[in-house]
């Protein structure tokens, strides 16, 4: 575990950091550092501490707001893909005889299994 120096609203801190890892961490420090000094140079908050605050929840809503923009696109790729595909012509599904028999012939057994239980088609 490597310890690195950053600066955050013109403080130092000393933060812990798994190996590999510097890069990330300087990336976020330069994020939260950011969203801070954002705040501050507007004027209406002044404590360090309310302004970690707000930066922590615009941080944390900027999160939430583009896992929620992934999740709308993964379950709207989903849903399409699950989705029968568009049919031209009615015609063109149509079954073939044979596939209407047995058809028919799958629903007299299902019809049958379930007996009283199930809605007759």
């Amino acid at each position: 575990m490597k310890q690195i120096e950053v600066q955050i609203l013109q403080q130092s801190y000393l933060l812990a950091c798994p190996d590999g890892h510097e890069s990330r961490l300087l990336e976020a420090v330069e994020r939260v550092d950011t969203a801070m000094t954002r705040i501050r140079d507007a004027g209406k908050v002044r404590a360090r501490e309310r302004i970690a605050v707000l930066a922590a929840l615009n941080l944390a809503f900027e999160i939430a707001d583009r896992e929620a923009t992934e999740l709308a696109a993964a379950t709207t790729q989903r849903n399409a893909a699950l989705a029968p595909p568009e049919v031209a012509d009615a015609a063109d599904t149509a079954p073939a005889p044979a596939q209407e028999r047995r058809m028919q012939q799958l629903l007299l057994r299902l019809d049958q299994a379930l007996g009283d239980d199930g809605p007759t088609l």
